[in-house]
């Protein structure tokens, strides 16, 4: 992209190599899984400690090493009798996925049938928590948090009662958000980035959404036709649908894509639309997939302003962020369970936040409730057909350390994502694969770099960056935090997490359809070319301000997801059936002495509904065994 080499940009310096992948040692994580390491593409692997998977840099989320057994049990390659080495170990519940839904049913489960109920948790990363990722760093003897995955508790609707239950137990006040979050970037704006090879020149313009709109427009390198459209388009206030009612109306806008709405009832030109590129919408909607509906709903994008449309029922739930994302939530959880991997068991909101983990107690045979790591589930199958007296009802396999490991279980949690079920659960009813095979999980990739100093974006004005057609659809300096005796960068001299986000699609094609092509190309990419596109879009947009790429990052963490956030429906590429009727619904019922949870299993891509699938799960659970 840039005219950089890969000197100046900094590619050569060592802060994100090191001959181990995921915090795994290259050769075990091959013998694990020989035919898929080899097909991967090659990355670099993290600096840090293998030990505290937290200060693990480089190449995070799925990383190499961590989901290779799955596609291998996507291809048929685990078919059939598995032989495994029997563990001996029998537990009440075995969990498949250490997620926030998988912690949240152990949670549940200990609640429903108290707290030395034996619960064996199993997760194929190296660290708990699913999408709730903490990142750290450390620079200067300062530790640094970022999160590398889900960033707040939020939600478009209200927490069940469940969820602000759960929250509340552990110590969560949603109400108090206000104390913690500072005002370190009080003053600072948006910009956009406008690069050559979409626009007239690479030109990074401030006061996105405050400087009026012509002059906002006026300093964009735009041809004089895109400029005055654009204008027009932002400034006007007309009913571009005049005759139809407005029931009418938000009927039809459900059914046509923004952009095509844009296009043939705004009349905005093809040559325009490139700006549109970097807006990108819940669930990894583009403007090509997203029904017109939701723009209208939205209210910051353009073309309703002068449309009467029904009002509708809002009523978003309380917002709290941490700054490592929703990984306080996992770690407060597993403060719970397991004894030992944190100083106390009643650690809460504030107290957690620098609390440390230690991680070779996780699986301690002496605790009720065990997390083991690195460790991918191949199969859950019931062991005969299992009466409610029934003990040993399911074999659960698992890889671990290239071996193949089985436990029994009088229960089990299928809390993974659920695409890979039928892989794992063989003996499901064919509709019942089908529906779990139906959602596409949305490809998304944080990135957090972090600088030495945020002096540029000061100089600039800018606390975020959207960049239209860019590798990252957008970058922001990190939420500035003061919780728990953590306190984030004060002043522009001081070192800063940039949190830079991608979700590749494929323009033009069905969004399930944009989300597969999107995944199979960041699976596809090296780390080195990862790291090379993150440096060149930093230099491209922030040299003018005196950034320099090779100088200012201090290290890099790249949180790759391949199979991101859950697929949730809508009005333009899913059919419109009753809620009982819906894959995920379908996908996710009880099958013998196997429960299915996750928040796929709710088709909505949120915290609260995770959890609250983990508890529907447990109580499912309870049924088979006839203790309800």
């Amino acid at each position: 992209m840039g005219e950089w080499s890969d000197k100046e940009l900094g590619l050569h310096l060592p802060i994100a190599r090191r001959d181990f992948i995921g915090g795994v040692a290259a050769s075990a994580a091959l013998a694990a899984a020989p035919k898929a390491m080899a097909e991967a593409a090659p990355a670099a692997a993290p600096t840090g400690s293998a030990d505290y998977p937290p200060s693990l840099t480089g190449l995070r989320g799925q990383y190499p090493g961590s989901f290779e057994a799955a596609h291998m049990a996507r291809d048929g390659d685990f078919n059939g009798t598995l032989a495994a080495d029997d563990s001996g170990e029998h537990y009440d519940l075995v969990i498949v996925g250490g997620g926030i839904s998988g912690l949240a049913a152990a949670y549940f489960y200990r609640q429903a049938l108290g707290d030395d109920r034996k619960i064996l948790i199993i997760d194929n990363h190296d660290d708990f928590g699913g999408h709730a990722k903490r990142n750290e760093f450390t620079y200067e003897g300062r530790k640094i948090l970022a999160y590398g995955g889900t960033m707040s508790i939020e939600s478009p609707f209200p927490y069940s009662f469940t969820s602000k239950k759960l929250l509340a137990d552990l110590g969560v006040d949603l109400t108090s958000y206000h104390r913690y979050e500072t005002k370190a970037y009080d003053g600072l704006g948006s910009a956009t980035f406008f690069d050559k090879e979409h626009f007239l020149a690479d030109k990074l313009v401030t006061g996105t959404g405050k400087k009026p709109w012509p002059q906002f427009f006026a300093e964009a390198p735009l041809t004089g036709a895109v400029r005055a459209d654009l204008t027009r388009l932002y400034t006007e206030k007309k009913n571009y649908l005049p005759d139809m009612s407005p029931e009418a109306r938000a009927e039809y806008l459900r059914h046509i894509s923004y952009q095509d709405y844009l296009v043939k009832h705004v009349g905005v030109l093809p040559a325009s639309l490139p700006f549109f590129a970097g807006h990108y919408f819940r669930n990894n909607k583009r403007v090509d997939t997203l029904p017109a509906w939701e723009a209208a709903l939205g209210g910051r994008m353009p073309g309703f302003a002068g449309m009467d449309l029904p009002q509708q029922i809002t009523a978003e739930a309380q917002h709290f962020h941490w700054p490592d994302g929703n990984a306080t939530v996992a770690r407060l959880l597993v403060s719970r369970l397991v004894p030992g991997v944190f100083p106390s068991d009643k650690l809460d909101q504030e107290s957690v936040v620098l609390a440390p983990a230690r991680y070779a107690a996780l699986d301690n045979p002496a605790n009720p409730t065990r997390i083991r790591l690195s460790s991918m589930v191949i199969r859950a199958e019931h062991i005969g057909k299992p009466a409610r007296q029934t003990e040993k009802a399911v074999r659960v396999v698992y890889v671990k350390d290239g071996k193949r490991v089985a436990v029994t279980g009088a229960n089990c949690i299928m809390a993974c994502f659920n695409m890979v079920i039928p892989f794992i659960v063989p003996d499901l009813p064919q509709t019942q694969k089908d529906a779990l095979h139906y959602a596409s999980k949305v490809p998304m990739q944080y990135t957090n770099v972090l600088l030495k100093h945020w002096r540029p974006w000061a100089k600039l004005g800018v606390k975020s960056i959207s960049a239209p057609n860019g590798y990252h659809i957008g970058a922001s300096l990190d939420t500035p935090m003061d919780i728990g005796g953590y306190k984030s960068a004060l002043t522009p001299d001081e070192p800063v997490v940039i949190h830079m986000t991608r979700n590749p699609n494929q323009p033009g094609l069905p969004r399930k359809e944009q989300n597969r092509l999107g995944r199979a190309a960041m699976l596809a990419e090296d780390y080195t070319t990862i790291e090379r596109e993150i440096r060149s879009q930093l230099q491209r947009m922030l040299g003018g301000a005196g950034f320099n790429a090779a100088r200012d990052i201090a290290a890099i963490t790249v949180n790759r997801w391949p199979h991101g956030y859950a697929y949730t429906y809508d009005t333009l590429g899913d059919p419109d059936v009753p809620d009982e009727l819906r894959p995920h619904v379908i996908g996710r019922q009880t099958f013998g002495r196997i429960a299915i949870a996750n928040a796929d299993a709710s088709g909505s891509a949120f915290t609260n509904t995770a959890i609250d699938m983990g508890e529907r799960a447990v109580q499912e659970c309870l049924i088979s065994r006839g203790l309800i």
